[in-house]
């Protein structure tokens, strides 16, 4: 429910976001531009960490970073595939078959790329039925939901990159223009 909630708001966002941005003009362009940002910062977060750290958790309970990362990896291959109409592979598969900061870096960096061609249909084709998770939906809300999950575990890696005392890709200053 938290997660329709937040994909409710994003989606609420889009059009106000669209008007300061006039290089977005289309819903999925202004998809893009989100998953863009956060793709951006939690594949730099994965090359910040050091790769001692890829198995600090928080708690005991809640998954290691070099987890999680395998976790959004395979998380967006699930969405991604729903907005392309594509069947999904296991969620979890990317998280049980990469261990190390290498392969969870290119397991990532494979799942940026196929979610980047999901990100550049048009908005017609993203009004298409999707199925996800057994809930009939767009491949709109697929690529929203993508974000929206994106930014959830972007808040958990700022827990372990301030834990292991690394500024957080959105909190470094950026170039003017930015």
């Amino acid at each position: 429910m938290l997660t329709r909630s937040l994909v409710l708001l994003a989606a609420a966002a889009v059009p106000a976001f669209a008007q300061g941005a006039s290089s977005a003009k289309t819903n999925t362009g202004n998809a893009a531009t989100l998953f863009n940002q956060v793709r951006d910062f939690i594949m730099q977060s994965a090359v910040d960490m050091p790769e001692t750290a890829y198995s600090s958790k928080p708690t005991p309970e809640v998954r290691s970073f070099g987890e999680l990362i395998g976790h959004v990896a395979g998380a967006q291959h699930v969405f991604c595939a729903a907005a392309l109409g594509d069947k999904p592979p296991a969620e979890d598969a990317v998280e049980k078959a990469a261990k190390t900061k290498a392969a969870l870096i290119a397991a990532l960096k494979e799942s940026n790329d196929y979610c980047a061609k999901a990100y550049q249909q048009t908005d017609a084709a993203a009004s298409a039925a999707a199925d996800i998770f057994g809930a009939k939906a767009t491949r709109m809300l697929a690529l929203l939901e993508n974000v929206t999950h994106d930014n959830e575990h972007y808040g958990n890696i700022v827990t372990y990159m301030r834990m292991n005392k690394l500024v957080p890709p959105s909190s470094k200053p950026r170039p003017s223009g930015d």
